[in-house]
């Protein structure tokens, strides 16, 4: 258990960023239609139609995934300052690339991936996941003045849906009750000012997508127009939406009706797992993130533009590993390894790789000894001995934002291509060619189209997809 002070900080700091947050959500309510800053913007031929992002919520270690150090193996009484990764090295399909034991089907397909190793997320001070998966997801450190959107937002409402049954922005995995940072995780998953119509359609379980998809068997055909037609009517109606603008008003009711054509289309097939081939459903069925990279193959064969696919963030459990760090990663990787392969794999199958974008993230990397970063360290928010005895302790612990890795596949990416690296021994710190969150999200945008100085206007200010447009795409990873 973590120390209560500690806590009560973590506490403090989240409140502010939820009365922030509160506060930009009342101020997308009463946004007017956001405009494009067209003079602004450059022509960019998109080497992608679709995006997923498969996020490794929780803060993936890429010590122990994509950027492997030395191995030491647990005994008693080890030294933690020994420990730079808990799982030894392996071969891939690249010469010159190596990962993490446990990934092996990943390294049979990274001749088809490039792999970043020199990602660097934001100074944010204090480390709080939902602030730092709010900057990494809108571009934006919290709190804004204004409901930043999504990445996902941005990319429907700039490129429009690739079928107009099929929703453009789907966000599989997240349950977002999860207690003392639900609201704060809510804050960002959401269109902000560019209107409901673009923000998330939320499959908590993709074993039960097609339930979501379905009208209610007990309910006719008639009464189910008349329910439609009396939610619109309450919708409208809501005293609530009186404050908000014509624009706002417009857009929730526009997303109804896209929800209701969803529902009548025979694309919602592409939501029920049940008609996949039970030996192609048993490969990715893994747990929910395996069975949403199922799900996430087939909205993108039926039209999606933009999938999120997520382990889940919950507090101290998956990635974030305040303790049992080694076992906890070992159980991470069994679940995303086959999945991720055979989506690849699958994807490259159907013809649609190149036209796909594909890519692993995470908030930030882990280390066992440093919290931050080297020159710039943070209160500790978890005690690691000196000296371990107890398995629990083996494992990378605490918050790194000086390095992570990012791994990309598809997308006019290079094949079987490492880019940047970090020091061999600690503090691992980045050696060669930094990729920041802004020049990160400059790069994605570009494989999709989307000049990174693109803004919309809203409140008379110009918001852009990178952080005040100076987001830089990295070239040399195009091939």
């Amino acid at each position: 258990m973590e120390d209560p002070i500690r806590e009560l900080d973590r506490c403090t700091s989240r409140r502010h960023f939820l009365r922030a947050s509160a506060g930009a959500t009342l101020a997308a309510l009463t946004a007017g239609e956001p405009k494009v800053l067209a003079a602004e913007t450059e022509k960019i031929t998109p080497r992608a139609d679709t995006m997923i992002l498969l996020w490794m919520a929780g803060g993936m270690a890429q010590t122990e995934t994509f950027d492997p150090k030395r191995y030491t193996p647990f005994e008693p009484g080890l030294e933690s300052k020994r420990v730079l990764s808990t799982f030894p090295s392996i071969d891939t399909a690249v010469d010159n690339i190596k990962i993490s034991k446990g990934l092996e089907k990943i390294a049979a397909v990274m001749d088809r991936a490039t792999l970043i190793r020199s990602h660097r997320v934001g100074d944010l001070g204090h480390i709080l996941h939902s602030r730092h998966q709010y900057h990494w997801h809108t571009g934006y450190a919290p709190p804004q003045s204004v409901a930043v959107p999504h990445m996902g937002a941005v990319i429907a409402r700039t490129l429009g849906p690739r079928n107009p049954d099929v929703p453009a922005f789907i966000d599989i995995g997240q349950n977002l009750d999860i207690g003392a940072e639900s609201d704060a995780v809510k804050a960002f998953h959401t269109a902000g000012f560019l209107g409901t119509e673009y923000g998330p359609f939320f499959i908590p379980d993709p074993a039960d997508a097609a339930s979501r998809v379905q009208p209610p068997e007990h309910i006719s055909p008639q009464r189910f127009r008349r329910r439609r037609q009396l939610f619109k009517d309450l919708m409208a109606n809501n005293p609530v939406m009186k404050y908000g603008s014509d624009y706002q008003q417009e857009s929730m009711l526009r997303s109804i009706e896209n929800a209701h054509r969803l529902l009548l289309s025979p694309a919602a097939k592409a939501f029920d797992l049940s008609l996949e081939p039970k030996e192609i459903y048993d490969i990715y069925n893994t747990g929910r993130f395996g069975l949403g990279c199922l799900l996430a193959r087939r909205l993108t064969e039926a039209g999606a533009r933009f999938i999120e696919v997520t382990t889940e963030y919950i507090p101290f459990r998956y990635w974030d590993t305040h303790e049992n760090g080694h076992v906890r990663a070992a159980e991470m990787k069994r679940q995303i390894d086959a999945p991720i392969a055979q989506l690849i794999l699958d994807l490259e199958e159907r013809g649609l790789l190149d036209r796909t974008l594909v890519v692993v993230a995470s908030e930030f990397g882990r280390d066992m000894i440093t919290e931050g970063k080297p020159d710039k360290t943070v209160k500790d928010q978890v005690v690691v001995p000196d000296r371990m005895e107890d398995i629990k302790h083996y494992g990378m612990h605490r918050h790194f934002t000086e390095a992570g890795s990012v791994l990309l596949f598809g997308g006019g990416f290079k094949k079987g291509y490492l880019y940047g690296k970090t020091a061999d021994e600690r503090p691992c710190s980045i050696v060669e060619n930094p990729v920041t969150i802004e020049d990160l999200h400059a790069t994605l945008y570009r494989a999709m189209g989307i000049p990174a100085n693109l803004a919309y206007v809203v409140e008379k200010r110009p918001v852009y997809v990178t952080a005040d447009g100076k987001g830089k795409a990295v070239l040399d990873l195009f091939a």
